[in-house]
């Protein structure tokens, strides 16, 4: 057996879990193998790619019922995500390159993990002297905005999920609501990373270990789809607050690992 099995396993849960939890899901793939060293063919593109794949695969799973619907019978919900895509993708586009080389900083994470953590509880103190928006009506506006949110989930730290979410809350979603919408919204700019991932791999074939792979992509998929599941179901009757304070001492770990290097 390959002896790294057990790092891919552990990184593709991570991913599957952060991609869709509210705490970052780029933070916590560029901290641990910086707090434990690791190296090798799990920091490579051709692994990342397939813990993509296996995030995506997750969101097909659990919403292919919606997208189905969409595309037959509610086109202008299909238009709404297709239109909040686009922030994202322009983002992705024009400034992927540079906030991989320069941003990955543990010390920009902890900053992002802080602010955008606050920004979470604004949200939840905000939604509290509101009524809630049926989602049958998300406006393009909503969307839009929902859809700039997402493009701030480049920057380490910040999360896809807790910042559509928290953009949803301010446009007075319910918590379930702009969950369902982030994960929905997630889908096509997943889907766009994996499938430019995906395209530098095959022009650029390089040996690999097929055991490693199927398993960050397994392990990914599968932790994801119980992390959609956990979430929405979780914010049905519970705030935000649980991940706000992880995101908190997360923080913390990192400052005071930085610092006693």
């Amino acid at each position: 057996m390959n002896p790294d099995i057990y790092k891919a396993i552990i990184l593709g849960i991570i991913q599957g879990l952060t991609e869709f939890l509210p705490i970052s899901s780029t933070a916590h793939l560029i901290l641990l193998p910086w707090f434990f060293q690791w190296h090798g063919e799990i920091n490579t593109l051709t692994f990342d790619v397939a813990l993509h794949g296996g995030s995506l695969l997750s969101l097909l799973l659990f919403f292919y019922k919606d997208w189905i619907n969409f595309y037959l019978k509610d086109k202008r919900f299909f238009l709404l995500i297709f239109l909040a895509t686009i922030p994202a993708g322009l983002a992705g586009i024009l400034f992927k390159d540079f906030v991989e080389t320069v941003l990955r900083n543990p010390i920009i994470i902890v900053f992002n993990l802080i602010v955008f953590g606050i920004l979470m509880l604004i949200a939840e103190s905000f939604i509290k002297k509101k009524t809630y928006k049926p989602k049958k009506n998300i406006t393009i506006t909503d969307s839009l905005i929902i859809g700039s949110a997402q493009a701030l989930a480049l920057l380490p730290g910040v999360s896809r999920s807790a910042i559509t979410i928290t953009a949803g809350l301010f446009r007075n979603l319910s918590r379930h609501d702009a969950a369902k919408f982030s994960f929905l919204l997630s889908t096509p700019v997943i889907l766009g990373a994996f499938l430019l991932e995906g395209a530098s791999v095959v022009s650029k074939p390089d040996n690999y270990s097929l055991d490693l792979i199927f398993a960050g992509f397994l392990s990914a998929m599968l932790s994801g789809y119980l992390a959609i599941k956990f979430l929405l179901n979780f914010l049905k009757k519970y705030p935000l607050n649980i991940f706000v304070f992880y995101r908190f001492a997360l923080a913390v770990i990192i400052l005071t690992v930085w610092i006693n290097q």
